[in-house]
């Protein structure tokens, strides 16, 4: 029963807006009622598909290039105290800069006519900070006990960090990566409706697109598959996070 909960929520949502929209006569315009977003969404499905897979492939490309370049300066701080202290303002600052204040700044750099570059750009510095910050809190929650072990028999900082501290930090990797993932996905979506070009033919394309004409039901049917989208990278990572504690504990 408890599995079934939701469920029978979202329909009684559903059941209600249908009849409330139907008894006041909203105009469909205004919102159009679950019906007619599912014949939309149904007519639509192959372009917002197609729109879906692009906004997923920037989401998974930024992801990727965030987490090799956060990870990487994670193990530098690790590796020396004094950039350390050079690299941890600045990856604050990118974390607290509106990705709408600098995607105009970017869409120019990239190019105009590559506005693709932006995106993922703009979709990486998004994911960046959970992942830097999951990384430099793992590196340090190695056993103090265990570093003063490695210090005794002489092993290096680098030796410490690819045999202690990396390994201690795997939890919080996954967890950061969590966190990084869905952030992309929002960058990536943000990204498309600042860059507002054709050329991007996104998701929030499809949404602005919609929206000039007033197809609302296509614009919440455009929604529908986003929100679907992010539940489902959601819930692989989680599953890939399950399995690398696993393999983590058994190490």
């Amino acid at each position: 029963m408890s599995r079934l909960a939701p469920l029978l929520l979202v329909a009684g949502l559903l059941a209600a807006w249908e009849i409330a929209c139907r008894a006041l006569q909203v105009p469909g315009y205004f919102l159009p009622t679950p019906s007619a977003v599912a014949m939309a969404l149904a007519e639509n499905l192959p372009t917002l598909a197609a729109a879906a897979g692009r906004t997923l492939w920037t989401a998974v490309l930024a992801l990727a290039i965030a987490s090799v370049v956060a990870v990487g300066l994670a193990v530098v701080t690790a590796l020396s105290p004094l950039l350390d202290k050079a690299i941890r303002p600045l990856a604050s600052v990118v974390q607290v800069t509106p990705v709408v204040a600098i995607a105009p700044l970017l869409l120019i750099w990239a190019g105009l006519d590559h506005p693709g570059r932006a995106l993922v750009t703009l979709a990486v510095l998004v994911a960046f900070f959970p992942i830097f910050s999951g990384a430099v809190a793992g590196l340090r929650s190695a056993d103090p006990d265990l570093e003063r072990l490695f210090r005794l028999y002489g092993a290096s900082r680098w030796q410490t960090v690819r045999r202690l501290r990396l390994p201690a930090s795997v939890p919080f990797l996954l967890e950061g990566h969590k966190v990084g993932a869905g952030l992309a996905l929002i960058g990536a979506v943000v990204a498309e409706f600042a860059a507002g070009s054709g050329k991007v033919q996104g998701l929030a394309w499809q949404m602005l697109d919609a929206g000039n004409k007033l197809q609302t039901d296509r614009m919440i049917a455009a929604l529908v598959v986003l929100g679907v989208m992010g539940v489902a990278l959601h819930a692989a990572l989680e599953a890939l996070e399950r399995a690398g504690l696993r393999w983590w504990r058994g190490r």
